[in-house]
């Protein structure tokens, strides 16, 4: 149990930590069951930024003397088998692809709200170190989070209505 805020927000890091791993895992199944090619590229960038994050989380807890370890997140979790769920239960194509945007963009939305907290609490704590690498991994998830909604926008979400691939898309693929 946590009876301060330094320790709640190693706690945070350590959910964070578990989470940003297990995205490492998840993605290149979105990756192989993506149609659209721009988020196909979107997902597999994202993959590699996230693989830089899994890095500067582990320099956050240097930072702090600590060994890097993960706590099972229950919120990713959930997130990733509702998605998991989705891609399952839609027919390949842009449907599907509408449900993969909709999956990343609950945990970009979750991840923002992660590393805005415990960037608030790295601040209060006076830890600079954190403070810096925080703010960066959440300035790179807010753009993942305005990139998957610029693709939605562009045609994809239009397709799903439908659920047709535009010719173009199929030769792209």
């Amino acid at each position: 149990m946590a009876t301060t805020l330094k320790e709640l927000f190693i706690d945070g890091l350590k959910d964070i930590y578990w989470a940003e791993k297990a995205l490492v895992k998840t993605l290149p199944i979105m990756f192989d069951r993506a149609s659209d090619v721009k988020l196909k590229t979107a997902i597999k960038d994202h993959l590699a930024q996230t693989k830089e994050q899994v890095v500067r989380l582990e320099k956050v807890f240097e930072s702090m003397g600590l060994k890097a370890e993960g706590k099972k997140c229950l919120a990713i979790e959930g997130i990733i088998n509702e998605g998991t769920e989705v891609m399952d239960s839609t027919a390949e194509g842009p449907v599907r692809d509408a449900g993969i945007i909709a999956s990343g963009q609950k945990v970009e939305h979750y991840e923002i709200a992660t590393y805005g907290t415990l960037a608030a609490f790295a601040k209060t704590l006076n830890e600079r170190t954190a403070l810096d690498l925080l703010l960066k991994t959440l300035g790179e998830e807010k753009k993942s989070d305005t990139l998957l909604s610029t693709i939605a926008d562009t045609n994809l979400n239009s397709q799903a209505v439908d659920g047709k691939l535009q010719s173009k898309d199929l030769n792209a693929v």
